[in-house]
This record gives C-alpha cells, sequence and structure tokens, in this order.
C-alpha cells in the first residue's frame, strides 16, 4: 500500500514538474520576443505559422499580417517575419553574421544530401557555389543563349503548328514548364528531357512536384518531419530512383548523369556538369546539385514567365505598347538576342514589373539571428530567432511602388526620377536572393524571360477581341516555395 501511494506521489510531483516547466519555458518564449505583435497564439505555438504555410496562400496571409502588425511581425514562439526590405538586406549582406535557419533542409530533394540551397554551413555553401559560379556565367558552358534559342523555337513551334494554327486552345501555363524544364536539363547535361517534344511532362515530375509541394512546404517550418521520414517505417514514403516517374524518375537520371562524367572513361562535355567536375564537385554532389538546378531553374522561372504573361494579356495597353517597341527594334530572326531584348526598355520595365507584383519565390527563406543579438533600426533581435521573408509585403509598400502597387504598371519604372529608380532596382534585387545567397541562375532565368516575351508577343491575343482569347489560357499556381 505505501508504494503504491509512493508511486502515486511521484507521478503527481513529476506531474506538476512537467507542467511547471512547461508554463516556464512557455513564458520565456513569450519574454523574449514580447516587443513584436503578431497573432496572439503565435506568442506561444507555431499552429498560427503551419495552417497558413499549409493553407495554400501563405504569401497573402504573411502580407496581411505585416499590413495588421508591421514590418517585423511574430509568427511564432522564436519566429519573426519582415516586409522591410532594409532588413532583408541587412541579413543577407556578403559580410553578414546572420545564418541559414532549419527552413532550408526542406530544400534537400534528397533527404540525405545538401545542395547549394540547402547547405547551411557557411564554409561548405561558399565552396560549393564557387566551384558552380562559372557554369552560371557561361565562362565554362557552350552555347547558353543557342540552347535557349532552341528551345524558345521548339515552344513556338509547339504552339503554332498544334494549337493556333489549328484553333485549338492550349494551356500556356503547362507549355511555360515544358520550356523551362526542357532548357534547365539541356543546359545541365547536354541532354534535355523532351517535354516540348512530346508536348508531355515526359518523367512526371510536374505532377509529382504539384503533389509534393504542399508537403515540402510544411516541412519548412516543421523540420523534424525531415528527420522522421528518414527512418526505415517511413522512407516508403520517399521518392526513389526505382520510381517510374516523378522526381524519382529525375534523381535516377541524375544518377546516371553524374555517372557518365566520373569512372575510368569519364564522358567529357562543356556544359554545367562538365564544369562543376572540373571544378571539383564530386558524383555524390553533382547528382545533388542536377537535382537542385531543376527545382530551382525550372519552377521558379515558369512561373515568372506565368504570371507575367497573364498580366500582359490582362492590359490592352502594355499590349499596345510591348508590340508597338518590339516591331522597331526590328530584333534577329528568327530568335531575339539577349542584347537586342535588353536594350527594349519598356520590355524591361514588363519585366521588372512581373517580377515585382508576383514575385516566384516566396517561402519564408528564414535567417537566424547571429550569437549575442543583434538591434535594427532601434529593435532588438535576441540570438537565434527566426526572420522570415514576406515577398508580397516587401513587393507592394507603397512608400517605395506608389499608392498603385497593387496595379500592374510597368511605366512606373520608366517616368521617375533617378532615386526612386535606384530605390525600386534595389529593392527588386530581392527577388533573386541578395548577397551572399543571390541565385546562381539569375542571368540565364533574366535571358530565358527575355526571349521568351519578345516571341510570344506574336502569339498574344489582340487587346478586346473576344474570339482571340479563347484559345489561349494560362494557368497560374502560387509561387512554389
Amino acid at each position: 500500500m505505501g508504494l503504491i501511494q509512493l508511486d502515486s506521489r511521484a507521478a503527481a510531483l513529476i506531474g506538476v514538474v512537467l507542467i511547471v516547466g512547461y508554463v516556464v519555458s512557455t513564458v520565456q518564449q513569450w519574454a523574449r520576443l514580447r516587443h513584436f505583435k503578431g497573432p496572439a497564439i503565435a506568442c506561444f505555438s507555431q499552429l498560427w505559422l503551419i495552417s497558413r504555410v499549409g493553407g495554400g496562400r501563405t504569401h497573402l496571409d504573411l502580407w496581411e499580417a505585416c499590413k495588421k502588425y508591421g514590418d517585423i511581425t511574430r509568427v511564432g514562439p522564436n519566429d519573426l517575419i519582415t516586409s522591410d526590405p532594409d532588413l532583408m538586406k541587412h541579413m543577407l549582406n556578403v559580410r553578414t553574421r546572420y545564418k541559414r535557419s532549419s527552413w532550408y533542409d526542406a530544400m534537400r530533394l534528397d533527404p540525405t544530401r545538401d545542395n547549394v540551397l540547402s547547405q547551411r554551413n557557411d564554409c561548405l555553401h561558399a565552396s560549393t557555389r564557387s566551384k558552380m559560379a562559372a557554369a552560371y556565367s557561361g565562362k565554362e558552358v557552350d552555347n547558353i543563349e543557342i540552347t535557349i534559342d532552341e528551345n524558345v523555337q521548339r515552344l513556338l513551334d509547339l504552339l503554332d503548328t498544334k494549337y493556333i494554327s489549328k484553333g485549338r486552345p492550349f494551356d500556356f501555363g503547362y507549355k511555360a514548364q515544358y520550356f523551362t524544364l526542357d532548357v534547365i536539363s539541356a543546359l545541365a547535361f547536354g541532354e534535355a528531357f523532351g517535354d516540348l517534344e512530346t508536348d508531355s511532362d515526359v518523367n512526371g515530375y510536374i505532377t509529382a512536384m504539384e503533389e509534393s509541394m504542399p508537403t515540402i512546404i510544411v516541412t519548412t517550418v516543421m523540420p523534424w518531419i525531415i528527420k522522421l521520414l528518414q527512418l526505415p517505417i517511413f522512407k516508403g514514403m520517399l521518392p526513389s530512383q526505382k520510381d517510374k516517374a516523378g522526381v524519382g524518375r529525375v534523381m535516377a537520371i541524375a544518377k546516371r548523369v553524374a555517372a557518365e562524367r566520373f569512372g575510368p572513361n569519364p564522358k567529357v562535355q562543356r556544359d554545367m556538369i562538365g564544369s562543376f567536375v572540373s571544378r571539383g564537385l564530386l558524383q555524390h554532389e553533382v547528382e545533388s546539385e542536377i537535382l537542385m538546378q531543376i527545382l530551382a531553374g525550372a519552377d521558379t522561372t515558369a512561373t515568372a514567365i506565368r504570371a507575367t504573361l497573364l498580366y500582359i494579356i490582362s492590359s490592352p495597353r502594355v499590349v499596345h505598347a510591348m508590340r508597338a517597341e518590339i516591331e522597331g527594334a526590328k530584333p534577329s530572326l528568327p530568335i531575339v538576342t539577349d542584347a537586342e531584348a535588353r536594350a527594349m526598355p519598356y520590355l524591361q520595365a514588363v519585366i521588372k514589373e512581373g517580377l515585382r507584383i508576383h514575385p516566384p519565390v516566396v517561402g519564408l527563406m528564414s535567417k537566424e539571428v547571429p550569437r549575442g543579438g543583434d538591434t535594427f533600426k532601434g529593435q532588438y533581435l535576441p540570438q537565434g530567432t527566426k526572420i522570415g521573408y514576406c515577398a508580397w509585403g516587401i513587393f507592394r509598400r507603397t512608400d517605395i511602388w506608389g499608392e498603385d502597387s497593387d496595379g500592374f504598371r510597368p511605366e512606373r519604372w520608366l517616368y521617375c526620377s533617378e532615386d526612386k529608380l535606384r530605390l525600386m532596382e534595389g529593392t527588386l534585387e530581392l527577388v533573386f536572393g541578395y548577397g551572399r545567397w543571390q541565385c546562381l541562375g539569375k542571368n540565364i532565368a533574366l535571358m530565358e524571360l527575355n526571349k521568351v516575351f519578345v516571341e510570344a508577343s506574336s502569339i498574344i491575343p489582340d487587346p478586346g477581341c473576344q474570339e482571340s482569347m479563347t484559345y489561349i489560357n494560362v494557368s497560374l499556381v502560387n509561387p512554389a516555395f
């Protein structure tokens, strides 16, 4: 009887200790960021953030939170978001002491291996990035522009011969994805997937990503799920190189292509992989970077193409102005050169405005405050705090973009003071990352946009002509991550 009483007292004591510990921990969590406003539940739980990230409208929910609570808003016990571009640049500059947070762990398409996007070790990230830079700059890759031209022509031929000439409707959203997947695969390892040639999602990659992206996005704020999925009991849920389609199929392609560049008789080719190998990337590193190239290089650029085209065809004024400039420039045939496109002011304004009003990447991409904490504009940021990116908030600030920041108006880039233009262009840089973590593929993505919009101007429906609007649909999904 005495033992039973002792056990019950011990259990009660343990329960009290656990409750007290939880209360103390909760109060401490609340206290360390109490000077930042946000949803009440966010002070004590990640439920608000998880529900928003998993709800399909993250970019809008975060923007609404920043509008309500301020440029720095609390969205979790240890999570802040910011719509202040100055803070973003402060965190991302080349000499920053801020680190990548656990958000980036979800960027491993192969959960067991890091890539240049997921790598959180600064030294390893810098080393990998330096080995990849020459390939993205074009210094060690033959015919980047020619490869893009070939795929632009395939896109135009597909649309004309199979759809437009026969009056058949088509969804340009998917064609844009076929185009960007073929471009990045051709540049990466000299072998396009063949989506444009077959007018299909050859490897099932697009379908797989549409199905898995919601899960990937949730794991960015619940990184423990990634570790859980690596347990033997759950491994069957992950992509496998034995899969006949989807991400697993692409993993198998990456493994095969990487293996061809190593061994006793390696294949030597002046493409991106060839540059990676010559600069010292190991075989397993090449596999990981191929996968990341496809995710980061195809999905984001396709989103930029789809979104911007949707805004273009929705504005007769923009269509007329674009066409007039392109016709007056008399660009090269069959495909405009990148230099010619960059010399078209209105086109460049359209591209900038498209990237601004619908940034292709809107994930938190949280950074951690360095040891010792930091103070920004008089506000103390405790060490270890995660600060995420509120893209919609940054690119709709009326103090930067004007009172009509919700509208698509390319002219804002053409008719403004030099100081205003400098401010807008400096802020727009955040679309491609900034400083230490700027996107390596920025120039390639811009080249694709330059060429696609010039050449697509000939297939854009005539403004006001309802009949011409019936054959083109631009599906628009939320930005990927």
